[in-house]
């Protein structure tokens, strides 16, 4: 059965401008230019694409411009990307040659359990860095 979301993926063309949010359960690949956020479960950015809005997805390869924050859990930033906006990864590759202006941050998925405010209090968890 080919029930997998991984076997399909949408392209945008070069040609293509969107204006608005997107939300795909799809693999993308954008060539065009995006003003809205971005929610997909990969994501892949051609050189000449322009992204104007946030991108979150479980793995992203960009190689364009992107002016927004960029959340992913695997995330590869090619030398021909330019990336304004703070930048939250759980694996993390940059090309040398890359331009980007923003933060970066580890995600930190335990960061969301309530409890962490107590284990992070425990001397055992201080020291480890």
């Amino acid at each position: 059965m080919a029930s997998k979301s991984n076997s399909t993926f949408s392209v945008l063309g070069s040609d293509l401008s969107i204006t608005g949010d997107i939300k795909a359960s799809a693999d993308l690949h954008i060539d065009g230019s995006v003003e809205g956020d971005i929610a997909c479960s990969s994501v892949v950015q051609g050189e000449t694409s322009i992204v104007k809005g946030a991108i979150k997805a479980e793995t992203a390869r960009l190689a364009g411009t992107v002016d927004g924050s960029i959340t992913a859990r695997e995330l590869v930033i090619l030398k021909s990307a330019k990336i304004m906006g703070d930048v939250f990864y759980d694996a993390l590759t940059i090309e040398q040659g890359a331009q980007v202006e923003g933060r970066f941050a580890h995600r930190d998925t335990k960061a969301k359990t309530p409890d962490t405010a107590h284990a992070q209090a425990k001397p055992e968890l201080a020291v480890a860095g």
